[in-house]
């Protein structure tokens, strides 16, 4: 019989690691590791102007809970402002996506992703920083977005042209 451990998890306030992924900061609560592949749980800072180039990814659904601030979500179909509050989902299968903080200050979202597996991404795409951490919005070179698409599809992503939506 397996050994598998029934215990409950508490994580602390801040910790898990954290990265900064295209000058957001995404903050792993709890991942894979920890829930068996069930899920994962992402607390997101994403800065003035920030927010992740249009992408897509089948086999994952992503949530997400408008903690403060707010972020525009924009498929082909539909625009959408997520205020605080406000609650997104990106089913499988779904569209091409992306979403954008417009405003001047940060945005702090929870995102909920099941299965597990794209923070395992994060952390690959991603630069170590402290937790709470904004740093400007880094330039991105045709060298870091092929670096970046590389990574991506090796965990099931596709990413598009950052004028997908124009």
């Amino acid at each position: 019989m397996e050994n598998i451990n029934t215990s409950p998890t508490a994580v602390a306030a801040q910790e898990g690691p954290s990265v900064l992924v295209v000058g957001d900061t995404y903050r792993i609560v709890i991942g894979s590791e920890q829930t068996r592949g069930v899920y994962a749980l992402i607390d997101m800072l994403i800065p003035p102007k920030g927010g992740p180039g249009p992408h897509s990814h089948a086999t994952f659904q992503e949530t997400f809970y408008i903690m403060d601030g707010e972020i525009k979500l924009i498929t082909k179909e539909k625009v959408f402002t997520a205020t605080k509050g406000s609650y997104v989902n990106i089913p499988f299968n779904g569209p091409v996506h992306r979403f954008t903080n417009e405003t001047n200050e940060k945005a702090h979202i929870l995102c909920f992703i099941t299965p597990a597996g794209m923070e395992k991404m994060f952390i690959e795409i991603g630069k170590p920083v402290a937790a709470d951490t904004l740093l400007p919005i880094p330039q991105m070179t045709p060298e870091e977005l092929k670096r970046l698409q590389s990574i991506a599809e090796k965990y099931g992503q596709k990413l598009y042209s950052p004028d997908y939506f124009d």
